[in-house]
C-alpha cells in the first residue's frame, strides 16, 4: 500500500485553495507563484515540488474536477435516470468556489473550453442520437447546439448566485436535454 504524506496532501490542498481564492480576486494571468505561496502560507519551493508552474497547477486542478464529473456520469449511466443533471449541479454547488472562479473569471478560458469538450463528449457518448429521435437534425449540429447551451446555463447559474436549487436546475436542465436529445 502506498504511504501518503499527510503534510504533502495538506500543502497541495492549501495551494489549490489559494489559487481559487486568488482567482476570485484577480485574473489568473496576474497571479504569481509568490501570490499563491503567500495565500497558501507555504514556500514557493513547496509549490514547485508539486507543480511545474501555475499553469500546471491550474491544469491539474481542472482535471481533478473533470475526472470527478466523469465518475458521476458513469454512476448515473448505471442507474439510467434523468437525475444526472441534478447530481452535477449538486457537485457544482459543493465546489462553488472552484466553479465560480473558473466560469466567471476572465482568467480561466481554458477551463471553459475543457468543460465544453467534456460536456460534448458526455452528450455524444451518453445519449441515444438515433435519426428518428432527432427528427432529421444532423447529429453533430445538434450536439454543437446543445453543448454550449449547457455550459452557458451553468455559467448563468453561477453568475446569478445560484438562484435555483441544484435539484430544480437538474430537473429543468434534464427536461431540456430530454426534449432536445431524445
Amino acid at each position: 500500500m502506498l504511504k501518503v504524506d499527510r503534510r504533502s496532501l495538506k500543502s497541495q490542498e492549501a495551494i489549490k485553495k489559494a489559487v481559487i481564492e486568488l482567482m476570485s480576486e484577480k485574473s489568473f494571468d496576474d497571479i504569481t507563484i509568490q501570490d499563491i505561496a503567500d495565500q497558501a502560507n507555504v514556500n514557493r519551493r513547496t509549490i514547485y515540488l508539486h507543480y511545474l508552474d501555475k499553469y500546471d497547477l491550474l491544469d491539474k486542478l481542472i482535471e481533478e474536477h473533470i475526472e470527478e464529473l466523469k465518475r458521476l456520469c458513469e454512476l448515473e449511466a448505471e442507474t439510467d435516470t434523468l437525475e444526472g443533471s441534478a447530481t452535477w449541479f449538486l457537485y457544482f454547488e459543493q465546489h462553488y468556489s472552484f466553479f465560480s472562479a473558473m466560469l466567471t473569471s476572465k482568467g480561466a478560458p481554458f477551463f471553459r473550453s475543457r468543460f465544453l469538450d467534456f460536456v460534448t463528449d458526455d452528450i455524444k457518448n451518453g445519449w441515444d442520437m438515433s435519426e428518428g429521435k432527432r427528427q432529421g437534425i444532423d447529429e453533430e449540429l445538434l450536439i454543437q447546439f446543445i453543448s454550449p447551451a449547457y455550459v452557458g446555463i451553468v455559467e448563468w447559474w453561477f453568475i446569478n448566485d445560484m438562484p435555483y436549487s441544484p435539484q430544480v436546475m437538474g430537473k429543468q436542465v434534464g427536461m431540456l436535454l430530454e426534449n432536445n436529445l431524445s
